[in-house]
């Protein structure tokens, strides 16, 4: 008997998503110092401890700053994913439903925002707009939104000519009923894959802008920011780097476990298809 791969994916990112969200939590509990408070006294301090993760250079105490930064980049994730989902729902549903010149203008608005990478018009975006959290949200979600409208656009296609969407059209209900309350459930299910993996690119792709330097302010812990004031200590002081690096790299991979469990388990077709 083969060994259910699935289920291993599904438990071991919802362990680590329940451990993320414990941290997120507690975080001023666990913390052992306020992550935002300079001793110059300090700076520089190999793991220890009083300091389990050693200081930075302002002689901030990096475990308290890597788990407040939790709190940060998780709310980040959520935030662009959970905006950019409502923006690509309502536009790849309304591109689908409609069809004609509706759905050739939305898409080729769509076409207009995949022409370029990703990463580097996300970049482009937050430069124009400056640096900050809200700034950053609002340049990830710009980017982001487009691959959600396609999908559901595609499965909007494929499902608004079965016979129960017929029929409810039949019984004279109308447009704007029939595409949310009929279509849109049937075809949420790939969205929501998307979703589950789309958080842990989108903290990925948040800490590489704060690393450029346009995210979120300096001050404020979040894994990205301590990662570009790390970089000119790499020789020295090569914790500054390791702790966080380390903490984006758990993050992703446990929603990327998730998302892969979710996958084969909302889509039998494609377990069958890797078989």
């Amino acid at each position: 008997m083969k060994p259910d791969f699935k289920n291993r994916s599904i438990l071991l990112g919802a362990f680590i998503l329940a451990f993320l969200v414990f941290i997120v939590l507690f975080a001023g509990i666990l913390a052992p110092h306020d992550p935002e408070k300079v001793d110059l006294d300090q700076r520089l301090k190999p793991p220890c401890s009083e300091y389990p993760f050693g200081t930075d250079h302002l002689g901030r105490c990096v475990f308290s700053r890597v788990l407040f930064g939790t709190r940060v980049s998780l709310f980040i994730g959520v935030v662009v994913v959970f905006s950019s989902l409502l923006v690509g729902i309502g536009v790849g549903t309304v591109s689908g439903y409609c069809g004609g010149l509706i759905d050739e203008f939305l898409m080729r608005l769509v076409d207009g925002f995949l022409a370029f990478p990703s990463m580097f018009l996300a970049l482009a975006i937050a430069g124009l707009f400056g640096g900050g959290l809200g700034n950053l949200i609002i340049a990830l979600v710009l980017v982001e939104w487009t691959a959600y409208a396609r999908v559901v656009r595609g499965s909007v296609l494929s499902t608004k000519n079965r016979e129960f969407v017929l029929a409810a059209k039949g019984l004279g209900e109308s447009d704007l009923h029939v595409a949310f309350l009929h279509i849109l459930p049937n075809v949420i299910s790939p969205v929501i894959v998307m979703a589950t993996l789309g958080i842990g690119y989108v903290i990925l792709a948040a800490a590489g802008l704060s690393f450029l330097g346009l995210g979120v302010q300096a001050s404020i812990p979040e894994w990205g920011s301590m990662l570009n004031e790390g970089r000119f200590f790499i020789q020295t002081a090569p914790h500054l780097m390791i702790f966080p690096g380390c903490a984006i790299m758990i993050t992703v991979l446990g929603f990327n476990f998730l998302g892969d469990g979710l996958r084969d388990t909302l889509d039998p077709r494609f377990k069958r298809r890797i078989l």
